[in-house]
């Protein structure tokens, strides 16, 4: 990203980036808060992975709220300052999505949220061997 940014005449305007409550990617938005670059939410729910749907923090959370996890995870990410765009084919999810902004989180349920963190990606790693012999020399270009 800072290459990006440094040797090019336009700065990007927004980075979508893997982003959820179990890879948050706080240090990634802070570098591009400092650069102008907005933080995108790719995979908000983490497509299910990790039970996120059942997770007993977020769940209890919802609970607190008379709302759905998809709605808390939301709204964690609207009150962090991450875009995002759930992405739905269901008229009533995408309804329920919507209802995302007339609650808020108190600092101590963001707090547990933050905890549930654990740095890496649920999806792919570049640094990872065996996702890099995956690719099989292949090129994306």
């Amino acid at each position: 990203m800072i290459d990006l940014i440094d040797h090019n005449e336009i700065v990007p305007a927004v980075n979508q980036i893997e982003t959820h409550p179990f890879h948050q990617r706080e240090a990634d938005q802070a570098l591009m808060r400092e650069r102008g670059v907005q933080i995108e939410s790719w995979g908000p729910f983490a497509e299910g992975r990790n039970n996120l749907f059942t997770d007993p923090v977020l769940s209890a959370i919802a609970e607190a709220h008379g709302k759905s996890v998809a709605q808390v995870v939301l709204r964690w990410l609207i009150q962090r300052d991450v875009v995002v765009i759930p992405k739905s084919v269901r008229p009533e999810r995408m309804a329920q999505n919507l209802d995302a902004f007339d609650f808020t989180l108190t600092e101590e349920q963001m707090g547990r949220i933050a905890a549930l963190d654990t740095g890496a990606s649920l999806f792919f790693d570049h640094r990872d061997p065996a996702m890099v012999s995956w690719l099989g020399g292949r090129r994306f270009d």
